[in-house]
């Protein structure tokens, strides 16, 4: 639908160029030939027109030049051609009104221009004509002549901030006439008040003070002393000049990459192109009378039965008699799937919301759902969301959307070949399909080496790392742990920006500061969401421990807000591994096949991940109802081309670079500094021994300090040795006893 949609614009656009050169190329023949062509017009036949457009190109021009505005006419082209380009490079803005005002505006004023000068049809046209005459009649020629010149400046003004009285001004340079205007504009302040104050309480004054005085550079005497002595004063109080944010449009972050180009949906293969899901009649029938008579075989009689086919699996709806226990036909799964000879029967007893039971059976061919259905689906195209997910179909063979921000964060699980790796991939493809490279980053995390890096492509576009490092792709368990404690700081600091700026949320944040209410000068920006993508969960945490554990567990409790989202995915669900703190904090959780009930409980809650039967086949739960979904299917050379195309434009100078983290060797070499020490640390420390307990957060608590500072002193009180090193969740060991050890330790 949206390719269609995007080739009917191209073509539009081209009709309106090629329209707007045959009207210019008509209108410029009608200038040399309209007397001899005029007499053509009610004739059928075109043999004598000499205008190069012929019968329509004269019909057009007679109408817009004679009958029309005259030379203002050739605006009407003109905005054709603007018209056309902005369909062509799909930038069809509100900017466009503000352009055919300005189209209108000069073609009137010309019109009414020329029609006075030359007093000619040609020219002005009728509508010059007509207007001048009335206004004549009206006003004079003079007052005619101030109109068009009142209507010149206005639009001069209006369009390029043209600030008369400087332009005056510049004309002028006798000292007399600067004297004798700053005389009448400077308001001396009273002697026993201070100048700053009164300078501060005179805001129109001051920049008319600057300028005059700046105009009497070349020939300064003793009477703009006090001028220059004003001057002196403001640039000693560098008070920031006002600007009129009201007048300014929105901030468009996306300006910086102005020409970027979204990839065409025809990168994509439809992987399955036998259109309509087809399931023989014979094998649903034959279904059917299989499950009748497996539960009329344990004596249980049903009313209905019918059946809604998805791309890899039929779901049957029965409706039981009355008096039958759905815990007598949850127990026959085995039963079932015997009789029907199908791996992976699946009973949901009661369907959610229905007063069915539902048995999932999967077909005898199952369909691959590509990822260019999902995305080129209406329901995809038309989602209003901040990050969309186009995570697969439905049973009902519908496109299945999620918004990321709503989650916050996702866990996937999987066994291994059962299209966990697959779904990642799908992800970041609707993702990169949807959104700006200026609106979203990624952090990828790839302990495997080989399942991201084609993502390394796109680095100066969509990628995210810390500055020591050069690739892109994270493949070292050192550099994760470097990255997630960058990523805290990182959300620390927005928290800082949102406190500063009164915002709950990074929406909020960011319309704030497009609607020009931030000042970028007080270090506000416009921030892009992160989405850390970790492809083997369980194996960066094998390597590096409770590190990483803790990183994370605080990236899911605090990050949502301020943009940041997680998306683990791991081969292993243990609870060693999705620990139950994390899982609090992920609620959307997606689960491929996995080999047993306990792993389908762990990340899911409750069994059913083990019967499923692979190749994208998933389950997905966001706060307790599961969905079975089939995922996209995306294959590698689709991504190539995907990154390829976006990789070759022009990028941002380098990726999204996150906030510095210092190695601890280096720390504890500066932080024994004495003299680089915090004026607080003293103080801290005694708090510290006092509680016997080393934790940042009990600073923050007693001293209201800001997380980063009392970071910095624990990190200082750790080199001096006064606490012991970082040890997970537990707080840190208190080396000295008391305060009269301190006094010691300290000296």
């Amino acid at each position: 639908m949206s390719e269609t949609k995007n080739n009917y614009k191209n073509i539009a656009g081209i009709f309106l160029i090629f329209f707007s050169f045959l009207l210019i190329i008509s209108m410029f023949s009608f200038l040399f030939n309209w007397e001899v062509d005029q007499s053509e017009l009610d004739i059928i036949s075109n043999s004598n027109i000499q205008n190069y457009g012929k019968k329509i190109g004269l019909v057009l021009s007679n109408a817009l030049i004679f009958n029309g505005f005259g030379l203002g006419s050739f605006v009407v082209p003109v905005l054709f051609c603007i018209y056309g380009l902005s369909l062509l490079i799909n930038r069809v803005t509100k900017k466009l009104i503000e352009i055919s005002i300005n189209g209108l505006v000069i073609c009137v004023w010309t019109s009414l221009f020329f029609s006075y000068i030359l007093e000619n049809k040609i020219y002005g046209g009728v509508f010059g004509f007509e207007i001048n005459t009335l206004l004549i009649e009206y006003i004079g020629d003079v007052g005619l002549i101030l109109l068009l010149m009142f209507f010149m400046l206005s639009f001069a003004i209006l369009n390029f901030n043209v600030d008369l009285m400087e332009l005056l001004m510049n004309l002028i340079k006798p000292n007399k006439y600067i004297k004798s205007t700053i005389e009448n504009f400077e308001e001396t302040p009273p002697k026993n008040q201070d100048n700053n104050k009164n300078i501060n309480e005179s805001k129109e004054i001051k920049p008319t003070i600057s300028k005059f005085s700046k105009l009497g550079e070349d020939g300064q005497n003793d009477d703009n002393a006090e001028v220059k002595k004003l001057e002196i004063e403001i640039e000693d109080t560098k008070q920031e000049e006002i600007v009129d944010v009201e007048n300014l449009p929105d901030y468009d972050q996306k300006l910086d990459l102005g020409s970027f180009i979204k990839p065409k949906i025809e990168l994509l293969v439809e992987h399955d192109n036998t259109g309509a899901i087809k399931v023989d009649e014979k094998e649903l029938e034959t279904n059917k009378n299989k499950i009748e008579d497996t539960l009329l075989n344990y004596k249980i009689e049903i009313k209905s039965i019918r059946a809604t086919i998805g791309p890899t699996v039929t779901l049957y709806e029965i409706v039981p008699e009355a008096g039958v226990r759905i815990s007598k036909i949850k127990n026959l799964e085995d039963d079932i799937a015997l009789s029907l000879s199908a791996l992976g029967i699946r009973i949901i007893a009661p369907m959610p919301g229905k007063g069915t039971i539902g048995i999932e059976v999967p077909n005898e061919s199952p369909k691959i759902v590509s990822i260019k259905s999902l995305l080129s689906s209406k329901k995809f195209q038309d989602a209003e969301m901040e990050i969309p997910l186009a995570l697969g179909k439905t049973i009902s063979n519908e496109t299945f959307v999620v918004d990321l921000t709503k989650m916050p964060h996702l866990l996937v699980a999987g066994a291994t070949g059962q299209g966990k790796s697959v779904g990642i991939n799908s992800i970041l493809t609707s993702i990169i399909y949807k959104k700006h490279p200026a609106d979203i980053k990624f952090i990828l995390v790839d302990p495997k080496k080989v399942e991201l890096t084609l993502f390394n492509k796109i680095d100066k576009h969509y990628l995210a790392r810390i500055p020591e490092v050069d690739d892109s792709i994270i493949t070292d368990s050192k550099i994760a742990v470097k990255t997630l404690k960058s990523l805290c700081k990182e959300m620390d600091n927005r928290y800082e920006m949102l406190k500063i700026a009164k915002c709950r949320n990074i929406k909020e944040y960011n319309n704030k500061f497009k609607k020009r209410v931030l000042n970028p000068k007080q270090g506000h920006d416009y921030i892009p969401y992160l989405v850390l993508i970790i492809d083997e969960f369980a194996d960066l945490i094998m390597t590096t421990g409770k590190e990483v554990e803790t990183n994370i567990a605080r990236l899911a409790q605090m990050a949502r807000a301020v943009g940041i989202h997680l998306i683990l995915a791991t081969q292993r669900p243990s609870v060693n591994v999705i620990t139950g703190l994390i899982k609090a904090n992920i609620p959307a959780r997606i689960s491929f096949r996995v080999t047993s009930k306990i792993d389908s409980r762990t990340i899911l809650d409750s069994s059913g991940a083990e019967q499923l039967i692979g190749r994208g086949d998933m389950l997905f739960s966001q706060g307790g109802d599961l969905i079975r979904l089939q995922c996209g299917f995306v294959d590698t050379p689709e991504i190539e081309k995907m990154v390829s195309f976006v990789g070759n434009q022009v990028g941002y100078k380098s990726p999204y670079i996150l906030p510095e983290i210092i190695d601890q060797e280096i720390i504890t070499g500066s932080e024994n500094d004495i003299s680089e020490r915090d004026p607080l640390f003293k103080e801290a420390a005694e708090i510290i021994v006092n509680a016997q307990q080393g934790s940042a957060s009990l600073l923050q608590r007693k001293m209201k300090l800001g997380y980063n500072r009392a970071g910095r002193i624990i990190d200082q009180l750790e080199a001096a040795g006064i606490v012991g090193p970082f040890e997970g969740s537990k707080a840190r060991s208190v080396n000295v006893k008391d305060l009269l050890d301190l006094d010691e330790f300290l000296k």
